[in-house]
């Protein structure tokens, strides 16, 4: 299934400057929502290398005989070392990092697959229901799993966007890979923190749920999140697939890293 595609980012309201990235591939086998941090001149840095270094690493070794997951899991470590790279040369943005997160649709593969570090998210919207993909690297994530908050009481908890994992940490020891179901009418959403914490997920689901296309879904988001506060740079990325038959998921394997994906 080949999908339609758009995305925009938007500084918001509150911030001087926008320390989101993204990058959308023309030909629309991949896409790619990088959040950086480190102020106001090391987030745009690290963010922008992310997407450029995830980009190029895809882009080189795209039809090359390696496994989709060893291909994400060697795009987000490239990026990683660049980023590290950079606050050697740079001092002042020694303390820069990003969060990434990628989807994947390779003519070889028969669903998409994802990876990410720190808390950009992906969801799938799947016959009108939101499905959060991935899980955030953050504190509160390993709260909420180990019952020790829930879902609601984390949504104003002072630590929670305290990352458990970002790109520009010499530490980096876990990079999640999954392969991610799809069928005909699916949509997916790609976004930075920026979006989620002004949005519940009902209103996520409204907006992909109703937009007549991909740009329109796009705009709303963008523009529902700038009227609920807007507090901080908003990138989202839409990803509508259409086809006939229902991609199945294969039993998790291990990554390069060791871990199941």
């Amino acid at each position: 299934m080949k999908p339609s595609f758009s995305g925009s980012t938007d500084p918001g309201l509150l911030r001087a400057s926008n320390q989101d990235d993204y990058y959308l591939d023309p030909e629309g086998r991949f896409f790619i929502v990088a959040d950086g941090m480190g102020g106001h001149a090391g987030g745009q840095e690290a963010s922008r290398l992310a997407t450029e270094v995830i980009s190029r690493h895809l882009q080189r070794s795209w039809d090359e005989a390696v496994s989709t997951a060893d291909l994400l899991h060697q795009a987000l470590l490239a990026a990683n070392r660049a980023i590290l790279r950079d606050q050697l040369q740079y001092p002042e943005r020694a303390d820069m990092g990003t969060t990434a997160v990628i989807l994947t649709c390779r003519d070889q593969d028969d669903h998409p697959w994802c990876a990410h570090v720190g808390d950009s998210r992906l969801y799938r919207l799947h016959h009108a229901q939101l499905i959060q993909v991935t899980e955030d690297h953050t504190w509160i994530a390993r709260a909420i799993r180990e019952g020790e908050l829930t879902p609601a009481q984390s949504r104003y908890h002072p630590w929670r966007h305290v990352l458990s994992q970002c790109l520009g940490r010499e530490d980096l020891y876990h990079v999640k890979v999954q392969p991610v179901a799809v069928a005909p009418g699916d949509r997916f959403l790609l976004c930075s923190d920026g979006l989620t914490e002004e949005l519940a997920d009902a209103t996520l689901a409204e907006h992909l749920t109703t937009a007549k296309d991909c740009q329109t879904a796009v705009e709303r988001l963008i523009e529902a999140a700038k009227h609920h506060g807007g507090r901080d740079n908003i990138t989202t990325v839409v990803v509508a697939f259409q086809g006939d038959s229902e991609a199945s998921l294969p039993a998790p394997q291990p990554d390069a890293a060791g871990n199941n994906t």
